[in-house]
């Protein structure tokens, strides 16, 4: 149960909607009933009760939009307890993606250059995907050939790593090249 503050200093209560009705709350005059030790069938929603309380277990109405409604014998809080471990298993297997940043300047030195691609390798290798960019300040937009040249080395040098997702691409004053980790084998 809910409290929630309305207009002024009122409070009120409201009841949390279940997601599936149950037992009393199904208020159909005849339903479709499966479950384990139960004969498949419709029946008047009194007998359906009927059968569920013989079970000591609850009527749940699994599919509400079905004519006439699906309801299954089951053990409700059991039912809940599996759902929530279904989902909480099919999120562990969702993969997240990380996306590292790399940036460099027009003009690069080499030492730079080299440390940030060992910095590169590590990302790629982690299985995290990597945004490098060269960033232009002020006038250096004219070296953006320069630019282009250092992010295609970087490629070549990290195909061992990553294949190239986004060839490099002028975006303001950015230069940006998307790079993804290759599959383990």
């Amino acid at each position: 149960m809910a409290v929630y503050r309305g207009r002024g200093n009122r409070t009120f209560r409201v009841e949390k909607e279940d997601k599936h009705r149950i037992n009393d709350k199904i208020r159909v005059p005849e339903v479709r009933l499966v479950g384990e030790n139960v004969e498949v069938g419709v029946y008047p929603i009194a007998q359906a009760k009927a059968i569920a309380l013989e079970q000591e277990l609850d009527l749940v109405e699994i599919s509400p939009n079905a004519s006439p409604p699906v309801c299954k014998v089951i053990d409700y809080k059991k039912f809940l307890y599996e759902q929530k471990k279904r989902e909480k298993v099919l999120k562990a297997k969702t993969t997240k993606v990380v996306v590292k940043e790399i940036r460099f300047g027009p003009n690069t030195d080499d030492h730079d250059y080299d440390f940030k691609k060992k910095h590169a390798m590590k990302f790629l290798e982690s299985g995290a995907k990597l945004k490098a960019f060269v960033f232009f300040k002020g006038r250096s937009i004219v070296y953006k050939d320069q630019g282009q040249i250092l992010l295609l080395k970087l490629a070549q040098d990290l195909e061992d790593y990553g294949t190239v997702e986004q060839m490099p691409k002028l975006e303001g004053k950015r230069m940006t090249m998307l790079m993804a980790p290759k599959k383990k084998k």
